[in-house]
């Protein structure tokens, strides 16, 4: 297997920005390959001193001998930095952005024809091995290069190569969807105090179940109603419970949740 060598530029070192330099060198990106850049020396500094990676406030700088360019910037001034690094994009490079709502085509249309484009959608778990990527590729982007790619992010937790077209219901469901469930996660460790449990007791019953049900799913490949039903016996608590989540919409409220996000991820940027 081909060794992550190729040297990355990280333009906009933000908190995923941090994220994805760490998940690099946990899978073996050497240090001397990464270069991050940030709006700001502060946040510049940090981010040498824990990770001990080149750092510069000069975007053009960083993507002048860049192989990969991890754009990290938020969406809206994805225009004004392409058009600020463009002169500088070696031919071959292979551009990574991050961003929700810019599609291949607007960077494509922003960069030197025949650059190969990746979009990627990280969500936050990436920061403990445990996120979801998923990866589409621009009309120019190689096998290879979206291998590689894929390769860069294996280390922060599973990935997929789908559709260009499931973008933004993918960011909608995967991207936002940790917040949705953090928000569960609270509501039920609030039940556990409820009924009696101590705050850090419920939080950490909680959490384990919720991490311990998504494993279920994952790993016997079982259709989350069939595992429900392995839970719920007749005239047990478990279904006296579901029939009060039933009563509160929570499903529906779920399925709203992920079709609303969805629909502003498609919205951020307008791609004319």
């Amino acid at each position: 297997m081909t060794e992550l060598t190729r040297r990355v530029a990280v333009v906009g070192a933000g908190k995923m920005g941090e994220t994805l330099i760490q998940g690099m060198l946990d899978g073996g990106v050497p240090q001397s390959a990464i270069v991050a850049t940030a709006a700001h020396q502060e946040r510049l500094d940090l981010i040498a001193e824990r990770f001990g990676v080149a750092t510069t406030l000069d975007n053009r700088e960083a993507v002048k001998n860049a192989e990969i360019l991890l754009l990290c910037v938020k969406p809206q001034v994805a225009e004004r930095v392409l058009a600020q690094v463009h002169d500088s994009i070696s031919e071959g490079t292979v551009l990574v952005s991050i961003l929700a709502s810019v599609t291949t085509g607007y960077l494509e249309r922003r960069l030197t024809p025949g650059t190969s484009v990746i979009r990627a959608m990280p969500n936050t778990p990436t920061r403990v091995g445990a996120g979801m990527t998923a990866l589409c590729a621009g009309k120019t982007a190689s096998d290879d290069d979206v291998s590689y790619v894929q390769r860069l992010f294996e280390p922060m937790g599973r990935t997929l190569v789908t559709d260009e077209k499931h973008m933004d219901a993918i960011t909608g469901l995967s991207a936002s969807g940790p917040a949705f469930l953090y928000i569960v996660i609270e509501a039920l460790a609030d039940g556990g105090v409820k009924a009696g449990l101590p705050r850090q007791v419920a939080i950490d019953l909680a959490a384990q179940t919720c991490l311990g049900a998504a494993a279920m799913v994952n790993e016997t490949g079982s259709h989350p109603a069939l595992l429900k039903d392995e839970v719920t016996t007749p005239a047990g608590c478990t279904v006296d419970g579901i029939l009060k989540l039933e009563e509160g919409g929570l499903r529906v409220t779920l399925i709203k949740a992920i079709v609303e996000a969805a629909a502003r991820a498609g919205e951020l940027v307008t791609d004319d």
